[in-house]
């Protein structure tokens, strides 16, 4: 299993938002690239990326941040957040970006999603963020009409390589993860999953491992210090 340690922007800073509400922020760092050297030194090799004001608002604001990220470390970087058009996934794909991850867009615009996914294969993943067992869109604002269970089986049936799956009600809570979820899931699809939300343990990582998931995202609990980032690395692997 991978372990993505995770940075979230807005307006050019590290932060962290509570259960997806722009109004409890809390700012971690205005240089994050400092961050992104440290999971290096941490010995992790892949980065998670949200542009929090993309995905409110569409558009790419932290583009400049995201590229510096990319460049400082050399590490493989996915980036979510905000990207609804072609012109947006050339963009970063052309600027270096490893992957890019499609929310709001693969719920409401299938047509873009298959476009994407058949120009760039595996480049392209899908975010699954669930509130209350269904698919939320524009920055967790807004919820779908689409279970988990119906979302996934459409995204495998469209070739889609990789489903990152949140459960909001996790995120930035510090109470452990959906273990429970990503298990029946991981039963009864083929695509990569990636745990993100609450993974908050060393006991989180071993099950989430033990179930042969693709990779686990750790956003909070790293910069709370509750889980030694180098240690989840070397225990996924």
């Amino acid at each position: 299993m991978l372990i993505f340690p995770a940075i979230d922007l807005y307006e050019g800073k590290a932060v962290r938002l509570l259960r997806g509400n722009y109004n409890d922020m809390t700012v971690y760092s205005c240089h994050p690239e400092e961050i992104a050297m440290d999971f290096v030194t941490q010995g992790a090799s892949n980065i998670h990326l949200v542009d929090l004001a993309g995905a409110r608002d569409g558009g790419t604001p932290n583009l400049d941040t995201v590229l510096k990220i990319r460049e400082r470390t050399g590490s493989f970087c996915e980036i979510g957040g905000g990207i609804r058009t072609m012109e947006t996934v050339d963009r970063y794909l052309d600027a270096g970006l490893d992957r890019v991850i499609l929310g709001t867009a693969a719920v409401k615009d299938e047509a873009f999603l298959q476009r994407a996914v058949d120009k760039y294969g595996d480049r392209i993943a899908v975010g699954a963020d669930l509130k209350d067992g269904f698919v939320a869109v524009k920055g967790w604002t807004e919820s779908s009409d689409l279970d988990a269970f119906s979302f996934f089986a459409r995204m495998q049936e469209m070739g889609v390589s990789t489903v990152i799956c949140t459960d909001i009600s996790k995120d930035g809570a510090m109470q452990g993860t959906n273990r429970e979820l990503y298990r029946m899931l991981s039963e009864e699809f083929r695509v990569q999953i990636t745990a993100s939300g609450g993974v908050s343990s060393m006991d989180d990582v071993r099950a989430l491992r033990d179930m042969g998931l693709y990779a686990a995202i750790i956003g909070k609990a790293y910069y709370t210090g509750a889980i030694s980032l180098a240690e989840a690395v070397e225990e996924a692997e």
